[in-house]
Parts: structure tokens; sequence; C-alpha cells
């Protein structure tokens, strides 16, 4: 592996934005450890330390940097899309198109689906397992509920992949002002929401707020978020954010919260997107210190070292940190009163012993996250490549999503949640995630690859 790594950085080209890929395990790294920190686990159940100490809750306008990965995913997809159109066949301009959009598809969902099945199937099986053994409570019980909830990141990324062709025509076509509308309509989304008490509708926030956080990376791309718009996004954003939590009916925490009638995440709110402005605004201030410092060997081999299993670890830091906790008790080892001195005082060993397990199926599973062959559009065959793989990008998304939100608890007696309006499954949850994806392959590879 190190000579690989090794290989890959100093095969690096000079023109690849560097600062981009410290970015994105930069903010999965942030969402790791927060969910660490987060976690007040005692004999009881598992309740959120940011509920217990309310003080620590500005401290999520640092750690939920979410906004930041939507952001460098926005820009990471205008560069992707554009380059598999200038290697586009000849043909009539329908088919090209669904040549395109379906390899485009095909090769951002096999880096991020195939590590999520693995991890999806792995975990569906020991469900099942442990309740066909009669167990599932405790702890146990919780974790299988819990440990599928960072898929919802996943699910919305789908949509931003499926959306970027759209969204990067109106990019092309009206730049700022396509940022500004989908802004507008987020703010008109809140309106409808909270003064008018129109049901529903806030849940089309989950497209319009990081829809448009994605926008800014295609603003990015092209290179038009300089010094002075950075500042203005990163001074706007901190005002506006704090004006909105301040005098508007929006939380502080940026994360959501046990028991809490609104939430800023779920769904998102303009409070959220003010913050991921003012995320982004800042992330780009740094960027001419941060570019210095990475082009030093011993970093770059750092950030690419990391890059290549940072999805892998990601899905599975929960795995590990219930798994510590797990074995503290099986060993009868105390768990403190979380946010006592002593549950302080037992941090460090905590996450040293969770950094430590996810490291090891780390190990154990990155090979699911190796990079797929780069993605050329073929000859294409029919015009219905490109509707048949945004039917299984939806698929896929609406899957996971659902996964999310009912986890593994409950496989025997057919639990259920409820995913917008609609009651979903967890064996109907990855029966969509399986089958759009086969979906998206077949389109795929439906084009005749060259």
């Amino acid at each position: 592996m190190g000579s690989s790594v090794r290989e890959l950085a100093g095969a690096t080209p000079a023109t690849r934005d560097r600062y981009v890929d410290l970015l994105r395990v930069a903010s999965l790294g942030a969402v790791v450890l927060g969910h660490w920190l987060m976690a007040a686990v005692t004999p009881d159940g598992v309740g959120n330390l940011l509920a217990v100490v309310p003080a620590l809750q500005p401290l999520t306008w640092l750690l939920q940097v979410m906004p930041v990965f939507f952001f460098v995913g926005g820009f990471s997809h205008a560069l992707s899309y554009r380059s598999l159109l200038r290697k586009r066949p000849e043909a009539a301009p329908g088919a090209a198109a669904d040549s395109v959009y379906s390899a485009f598809l095909r090769a951002r969902l096999q880096r991020l689906l195939r590590p999520t099945m693995v991890f999806v199937l792995v975990w569906g099986a020991a469900a099942l397992l442990v309740q066909l053994l009669g167990g599932g409570g405790g702890l146990t019980g919780v974790t299988l509920r819990m440990v599928t909830q960072p898929l919802w990141f996943i699910g919305i990324y789908l949509a931003m992949v499926a959306f970027t062709p759209p969204l990067l025509k109106l990019h092309e076509r009206y730049g700022w002002g396509a940022f500004a509308g989908l802004a507008g309509a987020a703010v008109m989304v809140d309106v409808l929401r909270f003064a008018a008490g129109v049901p529903y509708v806030e849940f089309l926030n989950f497209a319009f707020v990081w829809l448009a956080v994605h926008q800014l990376g295609f603003l990015r791309a092209d290179g038009r978020i300089h010094l002075r718009r950075a500042a203005l996004l990163a001074g706007g954003g901190l005002v506006t954010a704090t004006a909105l939590v301040a005098f508007g009916p929006y939380p502080l925490s940026m994360v959501g919260m046990p028991g809490e009638k609104v939430s800023n995440m779920a769904p998102p709110t303009l409070a959220l997107l003010a913050h991921g402005l003012w995320l982004v605004g800042g992330v780009e201030l740094l960027r001419a210190p941060a570019a210095r410092l990475l082009e030093r060997p011993r970093v770059w081999r750092t950030v690419v070292a990391a890059n290549g299993v940072a999805m892998t670890a990601f899905l599975w830091h929960l795995t590990a940190m219930f798994g510590v906790y797990g074995a503290l008790l099986a060993l009868d080892v105390a768990l403190p009163e979380p946010a006592s001195a002593a549950w302080w005082a037992q941090v460090p060993l905590r996450l040293a012993l969770a950094a430590a397990l996810t490291a090891a199926l780390v190990a154990a599973f990155r090979t699911f996250e190796r990079p797929a062959a780069p993605a050329t559009p073929g000859t294409p065959g029919s015009s219905g490549a490109g509707p048949l793989a945004a039917l299984g990008a939806t698929l896929c998304l609406l899957g996971v999503l659902g996964l999310s939100i009912v986890g593994f608890g409950g496989l025997l007696d057919g639990r259920t949640a409820l995913l917008i309006a609609i009651p979903v499954s967890a064996p109907a949850a990855v029966a969509m995630t399986l089958g759009g994806w086969l979906l998206v392959e077949r389109a795929g590879r439906g084009t005749g690859e060259r």
C-alpha cells in the first residue's frame, strides 16, 4: 500500500487542485470525530452530549462540515462531467447525451455504492442472525437502529450526482444567478413552512439547500470564487446564520437534537444554508496557505492515502464506536456519567480505541473502495440509457435514505419508518438500492464502452 500511495502521489498532475482533496478528507474526518465525541453512551442507552451540555452546541458551527463536502462534490462533478463531454463519440445529440449521462452516473456510483452495498449486506446479515438467535436488545438493539443513520449523507450525495448535468447547464447560462435561484427557493420554503404553516413543504429543502451548496462547487470549478467573494460568503453567511438563530425559529445547533421541534438538519433550513455559506467562504480564504502546505511530499502522500479509504472509514466508524462501547461493557468497565470529569478523562482512550478499530475495519473492507476504470462514453446504442440510469439513481437514492431512517432493528417484526410519507422497511430499502445500482450498471454498459 505504501508504494502505491507513493506512486499515486508522485504521479499527481501539476494541474490537480490538491486543496479539494484535502477538504474532502478533512470534512469526512470532522464528521467522524464529531460523532465519536457527541455519543453519550450509558448502560441504559445512547444520548447526545450536546443535549446533556447545551453550552457545547456552538461547536457544531465548526464540526458540522457536511456543506464543505457537498461543495467539493460540486467542483469534482463539474470537472468529471465536462471531461466526459469532451470524450463523447460522434452521434445523434440525444443518444450522445444519454451515453455521457449514463457513463457519468455509473462511474460516480461505482466508487460510492460498492463500499456502501458491502456495508449494508454485512450489517443486514449480522442483524438477521442476531435477531434469529433472540438478540437485539440493549446496546445491540441501539446499534442495529443507529449504525445506518450516516447513510442519509450518501443518499443526498446521490441526488447531487444525478442532478449535476441539468444544474451545470443552468450554471453555465446564469452563473451566480443559478445559485441565487436555489437559495431563493430555500428561503421561500422556510417562509411557507414557518409563516404560512404549509405541511410537508419543508422536505423540499433537502433538495434546495444542498443543491445550492453544490452549485457553489460549480462556481469554484470556474474560478468564480475569488478572495473578495470568499470573504463576502464567509462574513455574510456567518452574520445571517447568527441573526436567524437569534431572532428566528431556528435552533442553535447545526446538527439534529433529540426531542427538538425544529431541526436545522432534517430537513435542512435556511440557517443551515447560511452556515454552509460561511464555511465555504472560510475554507476558500484558507486555500493559498493550504496549497503551499500540500506541496510538501509527505503531507500530500498522507492526503492521497486518506482519500483512498475515506468512504470506507466513514461507513464503518459508528460500527467501531459501538464496538468499543460494547467491549467496555462486556469487560465490566464502568461508563461514567456523560460530561462528568471521569467521562472527559475517558475520552482519549475511547477515541484511540475507536480509531484503532476503524483502521482494522478499513483494512478489511478498503478493497471495495478502489477506483473503477476511468469512465468513457461509448458508442450509444439507444436513447433509453439516460432515463434508465436516472431511474436507477432514483431507486438508489430512495433506498439509501430509507435504510438510514429505518435501520436494521426489528427485521423479523417487519419494522417500517416513514420516508417523507411512504412507509419503508429495511429489506425493501436494500432491494431498492441494489436494484437501482444494477439499473445504473446496465445503462452504463449498454452504451458500449470503448
